[in-house]
């Protein structure tokens, strides 16, 4: 077994959803969760089928967006993995929904920090053991920090 860590392409001003799922139709039914949550969302879907023709499978509705999700895709081969690329939104808007979608597995991660996926590679071929989402704590937030933190929160509409 070989352990290879895969750095992921982040478009400016875009987030990645990483995640496994264990059917075809996943990439149907996430790109019906995005444009359903969502009208105004741009973004890209790439999933990597993982039996009969090991096809990576791509949606979306913005073309930049589902060919960096395509390289990710090619980047990490994983059978069932999926990457979602998307602009004019945030994750959190999609989470719960991609969760309950019934062939959704797990989710590795949901950001815009920069992302190494770790994967294994075997005989068989590979699989994700883990994320490495952004960089280190590099303290403990403060009174200040706080306050800036809620500051945000407000000026983006999560908090009142």
């Amino acid at each position: 077994m070989e352990l290879k860590s895969i750095s992921l392409e982040i478009p400016e001003g875009a987030n990645l959803i990483l995640g496994q799922s264990h059917f075809i139709k996943t990439v149907e039914d996430l790109y019906e969760i995005m444009v359903g949550t969502s009208p105004q969302v741009k973004f890209g879907i790439a999933f990597c089928e993982a039996s009969g023709p090991c096809l990576i499978r791509v949606t979306g509705n913005d073309s930049a967006l589902q060919e960096v999700a395509t390289k990710n895709a090619q980047a990490i081969a994983a059978g069932h993995s999926f990457t979602i690329l998307m602009q004019e939104a945030y994750p959190i808007n999609f989470l719960n929904a991609i969760k309950q979608c019934p062939e959704v597995c797990t989710i590795y991660c949901a950001t815009a920090n920069p992302v190494e996926v770790i994967v294994a590679e075997t005989a068989q071929g590979r699989g994700i053991l883990g994320v490495v989402d952004g960089f280190s704590p590099q303290g403990v937030e403060g009174t200040e920090e706080a306050t800036a933190r809620q500051t945000f929160l407000r000026q983006i509409g999560y908090k009142l």
